[in-house]
């Protein structure tokens, strides 16, 4: 059994960088680093939002984290396991154990299958369930979701987006799975049936003890869901804690962006604050946001500031203008 001490996911030090490649001999000229060093707990029963703008990497740490991806660096430790080293059974095993739902329930669900086919099809080749009574493991799997039994039998076409979302998640329950990563799962989805899957996921969580690592660029999102708070740019984390803390007193610029874009009743949006002279030269050495950061001097476009403790040893901000 697994030390109830030990976070349920560890990652360090992760860097996945993409190669450039030009010429006849499409010789490498440099990396694109969607994931660049990145730290990261996340402890049984917690869920932990990654939020940032489109094209920050988000995507690329789940795909990572699943091994999907090849990391260039680092470390993803699942009760304490590095999963990136495992092999055969012991890999078989982890793809039960971390599952994921994917943005686009119509991409992700294959338009020939049956809902049967779709629920069932993992179980019966991971041994926990058979030809035979497979079609009770799929009821009980649509019970959870709030879909009726009687489905089985129809295409995914035959579903709106909120209802093909659910029977995704059911999918990505039927393994039984300790980490659920959510890639954007409900930015595909209306309003009104976004609320609905999000409450929906908290309700899976607390049946099934479920620990979640949820991804999206809507920051109103991640604050109806998460426990903790890590804002990722340009494949850094630049600012983590309770999702409280960052989003009452949030410290990093960036964050502060994030929440000012967020639109409020009755108060008008920002204008857009001007970079400082010195920002208007960034160094590949410094600070990723320096570009766009008003507060950035020269010190930030020589050096790329690291997560430090704030307040308390739960909040970490990257920023060498934060102050504790």
């Amino acid at each position: 059994m697994s030390d109830p001490a030990t976070p349920l996911l560890e990652i360090r030090g992760l860097k996945t960088w993409y190669p450039v490649k030009k010429g006849v001999f499409a010789r490498t000229v440099g990396f694109v680093r969607a994931v660049d060093g990145v730290d990261l707990t996340l402890s049984r029963g917690e869920t932990l939002g990654i939020v940032g703008e489109s094209g920050c990497g988000k995507s690329t740490l789940a795909r990572t984290v699943l091994r999907l991806e090849k990391p260039r660096e680092g470390s993803v430790s699942l009760n304490g396991q590095n999963v990136l080293t495992l092999r055969g059974d012991a890999l078989r095993a982890y793809r039960r154990t971390v599952q994921v739902v994917f943005q686009d329930p119509h991409a992700s669900l294959n338009p020939r299958h049956t809902v049967l086919d779709l629920l069932t099809e993992a179980m019966v080749v991971h041994g926990l369930a058979t030809r035979e009574n497979r079609r009770e493991a799929a009821v009980r799997l649509l019970s959870d979701v709030g879909l009726p039994g009687d489905v089985l039998d129809r295409y995914p076409l035959a579903f709106s987006g909120g209802q093909r979302q659910r029977i995704c998640i059911a999918r990505a329950l039927s393994l039984g799975p300790q980490l659920l990563i959510c890639d954007e799962a409900v930015s595909a989805l209306d309003l009104s049936v976004r609320a609905q899957v999000l409450n929906l996921l908290q309700e899976l969580k607390a049946k099934h003890g479920l620990s979640y690592l949820f991804i999206s660029h809507d920051i109103g999102v991640i604050q109806h869901l998460a426990d903790r708070i890590a804002v990722m740019y340009l494949g850094k984390i630049v600012e983590t804690g309770p999702a409280e803390t960052v989003l009452q007193t949030p410290t990093h610029p960036y964050t502060k962006l994030l929440l000012s874009a967020v639109p409020r009743i009755g108060v008008p949006l920002p204008e857009d604050a001007a970079p400082s002279e010195a920002a208007l030269s960034p160094d590949p050495r410094g600070c990723p946001f320096a570009p766009r950061c008003p507060l950035a001097g020269a010190a930030c476009l020589a050096t790329c500031p690291s997560l430090q403790p704030l307040a308390s040893s739960t909040h970490l901000c990257a920023c060498l203008k934060a102050k504790p």
